[in-house]
């Protein structure tokens, strides 16, 4: 059909009375390639390819198209003197620390809009400290189809291949994984990262046990948090040679821990392992998350979210346990969905999931529609929190409720910008379009952005060797939380809380359901919610509508559900089984808990003989 005819018909249209012109197809523009290896990447893994990386990302950057960045099949080494260097502050690390304020960032997507990274099954070795890669202003970004880890992880595996005991005195041998370089020296072991090239200096370092420690038993696939008895009364540290390391002590009980894997680490978050800032419709797609350096994946003030078939786990031939330095995914302030889907969490040093928004508690109101509000954990600064037209709601600390009239917009923000250090990096100054609410204090008021949270949807999840808890959710929007298997948490599978005391991570729940999760072998309570308000008015809850059905748990003797400052709870249709059998003695743990909460419901639950279905209330 020309174009003249085509016309004619839409007019004739038109004029009959029809809504609207046919719809014209456009065709998408077909992205621009830019392979990595035409810039001198080298996937044989003999050279650094930072060089050739960085080159080939900033040309993408140069592209008003859809782009697609690829690799080959084979090992990439990405070293950090030659990355891209930029000024960020990153939640939940180090906060306003100016030693830490540059960050390394291995891949960079900066002001770029609809560009695919594809690793074409690539293996990508990062080196040092830096954070793998990251996404920043910009938008439709896809990392998919490639391997990560880190040549020398900031965490020691130390595995205890053999105790015993000479001549009174007991000893263990230890096993260290390849990427552990280390020196023995007198009665100490230094372990010493890798050598920076430029330097001559380890990236990192620490001696003995470092500041913090987990334990890891292989047999039994679960992980902990403990003490570290590996340098207690030593006499002697002699190197074996072939990664193996003799510790003679003063004592002479032959030591019980043969086979477990004592976990070590430093304790500063420096960087992320990866990070999306301001960044919307950003996915994570098909990869081997072997290790990240320093922290996990972050989400910051960004929009729509999405990680798929991600596989957060050490790589079985590298001989370690430990697959991130703490928390795996951190989302914090993002708004539109977070979607995490059919990924594997295993062996974090801290959180699997964690997704929150940030209490500001109120420090001065220097005008009438204006109040200054500020960081209270150190490990969050730097950044900023609102921006003209978010809207924010006031909560009082002790009740953890909002303030009469507690939302508002904002209208202007006078603090940091997240990218340099001209202003405060802890405070900042907020103008309203209205008056402050009656009944703010100033440090016992704290004020959350609500524009800044998602809706959520965990599923099809496998989560084991977990420290700590599975999931953390506070968001006020929908969250569902389906298909998931958790098998051995060492605290709540789930927990919520809603925190203006300790970490600030909020806010409340209003729609969270727990429906077709399986959890097995559980330390109790199983899901935990525990906001932080010091008065607890059932009449006021802090969350609400909170439904976990249609699960199954096979638990020892604990609590199931342990809910507190709860407005209608729904606990039906799940079943429970005893992981010892129902002709053991009886359990004694009441499976249900709820401190100050109301609109209790718990129906059509199938329980095994033997369990304590009684429901404490006060």
């Amino acid at each position: 059909m020309s174009r003249f005819v085509f016309l004619g018909v839409a007019l004739a249209a038109l004029l009959a009375g029809a809504a609207s012109p046919p719809a014209v197809a456009v065709p998408k523009a077909r992205p621009v390639v830019v392979d990595v290896d035409d810039y001198g990447a080298d996937p044989t893994g003999r050279t650094d390819s930072t060089p050739a990386v960085t080159a080939a990302l900033r040309y993408a950057r140069s592209i008003d198209r859809p782009v697609r960045i690829v690799f080959s099949k084979g090992t990439y080494q990405l070293r950090p003197e030659r990355a891209e260097t930029r000024e960020l502050y990153v939640s939940n690390t180090v906060g306003a620390d100016q030693r830490y304020r540059d960050k390394k960032i291995g891949l960079l997507i900066e002001d770029m809009h609809d560009v695919t990274v594809d690793g074409g099954g690539a293996e990508l070795v990062y080196h040092g400290l830096q954070t793998a890669f990251a996404s920043i202003h910009s938008t439709n970004v896809t990392f998919t189809d490639f391997s990560f880890d880190y040549a020398a992880p900031e965490v020691v595996d130390a595995t205890v291949a053999a105790t015993g005991v000479t001549d009174g005195h007991a000893h263990r041998v230890l096993s260290i994984p390849a990427g552990s370089p280390y020196r023995v020296n007198g009665t100490h072991v230094t372990w010493l990262g890798e050598t920076s090239p430029a330097t001559g200096q380890p990236y990192w370092s620490g001696v003995d046990g470092l500041q913090y420690t987990q334990i890891h038993d292989p047999a039994a696939q679960r992980t902990w948090r403990g003490d570290n008895p590996l340098f207690n009364d030593v006499a002697s540290v002699t190197d074996l040679g072939h990664r193996r390391i003799r510790i003679d002590y003063t004592t002479a009980a032959r030591p019980a821990d043969a086979g477990l894997v004592y976990q070590m680490r430093t304790i500063e978050r420096t960087e992320p392992g990866a990070f999306i800032w301001q960044s919307k419709n950003v996915t994570l797609r098909s990869m081997n998350a072997y290790y990240l350096q320093s922290f996990g994946v972050v989400g910051q003030f960004s929009e729509n979210i999405s990680i798929d078939r991600v596989n957060f786990a050490p790589d079985p031939a590298s001989g370690r346990s430990t697959a991130s330095f703490a928390d795996f995914v951190q989302m914090s302030g993002v708004k539109g969905k977070v979607s995490i889907t059919r990924s594997v969490f295993d062996g974090p040093q801290d959180d699997p999931i964690n997704i929150h928004g940030t209490y500001l508690e109120v420090v001065g109101k220097p005008g009438p529609d204006t109040v200054t509000v500020a960081y209270e954990h150190p490990q969050t600064a730097g950044f900023p929190q609102f921006a003209p037209g978010d809207e924010v709601e006031f909560t009082d600390k002790r009740t953890m409720t909002p303030l009469t009239g507690a939302h508002a917009v904002v209208t202007a923000v006078d603090g940091p910008s997240g990218t340099d250090h001209d202003k405060s990096l802890t405070t900042m100054t907020v103008t309203l379009d209205r008056p402050v609410p009656d009944g703010t204090e100033i440090n016992g008021t704290v004020v959350e952005n609500i524009t800044a949270t998602p809706s959520v949807v965990i599923s099809h999840n496998v989560f084991r060797n977990v420290p700590t808890r599975g999931v953390l959710v506070t968001t006020r929007k929908p969250v569902l939380i389906t298909g998931n298997r958790f098998d051995g948490m060492s605290m709540a599978s789930i927990y919520v809380s809603a925190d203006a005391y300790q970490w600030y991570e909020s806010g409340p729940v209003t729609d969270l359901t727990i429906r077709g999760n399986t959890f097995t072998r559980p330390t109790g309570p199983v899901i935990f919610v525990e906001p932080t308000n010091q008065v607890v008015d059932p009449a006021h809850p802090v969350h609400h509508d909170i439904k976990v059905e249609q699960n199954a748990f096979d638990i020892g003797d604990v609590t199931v559900v342990d809910a507190k400052s709860v407005g209608g709870f729904a606990f039906t249709g799940n079943t429970v089984r005893r992981l010892d059998g129902p002709d053991r003695p009886p359990y004694t743990s009441p499976l249900f808990v709820f401190h100050g909460s109301s609109g209790i419901r718990i129906a059509r639950n199938h329980y095994d003989r033997g369990l304590n279905t009684s429901v404490v209330a006060d």
